[in-house]
């Protein structure tokens, strides 16, 4: 019969192998056994985690910790649920006692300095996340957090200097033909600013949706620079980035799965042409970095902004005549009657929330409710997926228009979406792809942030160099909205 240890290790695999419901099972069929197995609440406490109950984890850490107070990996797991509960003073005497009980704990010191980060005391945070470099100098993931500290400072040399350090880490790698490259024995440099008269350079997305659309205008530098400019990405991202300027060739990346899971293969089947005759290659936001390497200076690419009759920006990226007009008439047929002459306001509230930071970015749809209620707009719905289901459980649901379920199916990523848009008269949005791509297409937006933001919207400020039409409005303290929504309200008006 196996120990309760080997039954825990059994669903620790299980566990890390991503179905974390099985090792819930595993976990409380051991805490049926052997109710006072800390260990066991403190594994329960990990898959509730990341199953985001951070209630239910704060509570199997207690029940942890009665039976057995000196665990420092319980207090340091506990501190960080609270994090995301925004119980800061708790957080912190978790994250103390931890380290307390094990000085120089990677983990803690790594949580405390998120923490404080995150609730806008970046001084504090800074020192937490340095006490860890002392304990482990090459850990990438703590020179992330710098270089993203740094650029959301201003401070961009050390800024990207650190954040290069990202590629180090676990779970964070290119497309599949960079592998193919690799296993063609081709060698490929990232680009680091060198001359680009007669190159190939090849460059993809790195990271989110959001990220893809904000830094494709790299294109057009480089192609103003002397460069053939190769883009690879997703293929439902073709039709919207295939508009912006700077583009001698897009590809549409073949994805592992597509070959049996096999990325070296995959990536292959797409090495051909033009492809293998590339100089240099560069995430969108490595050529950023490159970018600033060379010129000193960060490139937001404001030439691209095109300004329309009325003086309104008019973006980078674009969508037909025929789609911005077939959606022209579709909402002017389904909004409200008595709406039809008010303006149109498109809202967006949740992110995806498996993103790290998602519960300092997303809000509540209720955090809207002065908006939908004030009577003054059409309200449009551009939240799409996850968090749909406050809409479905408002009681101010049937003020606000929503757009059929066949959105973006046919035309590609984000096309119906983006036509949509150009026909509102302003898009209200948490820190979203969404609000990437209404600033990238020139419609006017107001972005909700908060406490401490994305590092490209800096720490102050009401506008951004990134989207001339782009209003900001700040949180000032962590989990209140109400007064940016009412800075918001007001410029509407």
């Amino acid at each position: 019969m196996p120990s309760v240890g080997e039954v825990l290790q059994q669903g620790w695999q299980v566990h890390q192998s991503g179905n974390v419901d099985a090792a819930m099972q595993l976990y409380r069929g051991v805490l049926r056994q052997v109710p006072n197995s800390a260990e066991a609440w403190v594994y329960l406490g990990i898959a509730q985690f990341d199953l985001r109950d951070f209630e239910g984890s704060v509570n199997s850490y207690r029940k942890a910790l009665k039976i057995k107070d000196r665990f420092p990996i319980a207090w340091n797991n506990m501190g960080n649920s609270l994090r995301m509960l925004g119980r800061v003073e708790e957080a912190e005497r978790c994250f103390k006692k931890s380290l307390v009980q094990q000085p120089g704990y990677l983990s803690a010191l790594k949580n405390r300095g998120t923490l404080w980060v995150w609730n806008g005391d970046i001084e504090r945070g800074l020192k937490s996340y340095q006490r860890g470099l002392e304990v482990d100098p090459n850990n990438a993931e703590l020179h992330r957090n710098l270089g993203v500290i740094s650029l959301l400072l201003g401070d961009y040399q050390t800024g990207f200097e650190e954040f290069r350090w990202r590629w180090r880490m676990p779970g964070l790698g290119r497309p599949t033909v960079a592998a193919a490259w690799q296993a063609a024995g081709i060698q490929v440099p990232v680009w680091a600013g060198e001359p680009l008269a007669g190159q190939t350079i090849v460059i993809y997305p790195e990271q989110g949706l959001g990220d893809a659309i904000h830094f494709i205008r790299v294109a057009a530098e480089l192609k103003s620079s002397g460069a053939r400019v190769i883009v690879v990405c997703n293929a439902s991202l073709i039709p919207l980035l295939s508009t912006a300027a700077g583009i001698d060739e897009i590809v549409a990346e073949v994805l592992p799965s597509s070959m049996g899971g096999d990325t070296v293969a995959a990536g292959m089947s797409m090495l051909q042409g033009s492809l293998t005759q590339a100089s240099f290659q560069g995430s969108f936001l490595e050529i950023l970095d490159g970018l600033y390497q060379r010129d000193g200076e960060v490139y937001y690419g404001q030439d691209l902004f095109k300004s329309g009759h009325s003086g309104d920006y008019q973006g980078y990226v674009s969508v037909s005549d025929e789609a911005v007009e077939r959606w022209k008439c579709w909402l002017a047929e389904s909004r409200n009657p008595a709406r039809a002459n008010k303006p149109l306001i498109g809202i967006n509230w949740q992110g995806n929330r498996e993103h790290h930071a998602d519960v300092y970015r997303s809000v509540p749809l209720d955090v809207f409710r002065p908006i939908i209620e004030a009577d003054e707009f059409q309200i449009v719905n551009m939240q799409f997926g996850q968090g749909i289901e406050q809409l479905d459980e408002a009681d101010f649901a049937d003020a606000v228009l929503r757009l059929p379920a066949t959105l973006d199916q046919e035309a590609g990523k984000f096309v119906d979406t983006a036509a949509v848009l150009c026909n509102l008269d302003a898009l209200v949005t948490s820190d979203t792809a969404i609000a990437h791509l209404a600033g990238a297409l020139g419609v006017r937006t107001h972005l909700l942030l908060g406490r401490v933001p994305d590092w490209r919207w800096l720490t102050e400020g009401d506008t951004t160099a990134w989207y001339p039409n782009t209003r900001l409005s700040r949180q000032s303290e962590f989990g209140q909205w109400t007064a940016p929504v009412e800075r918001i309200l007001e410029r509407l008006g």
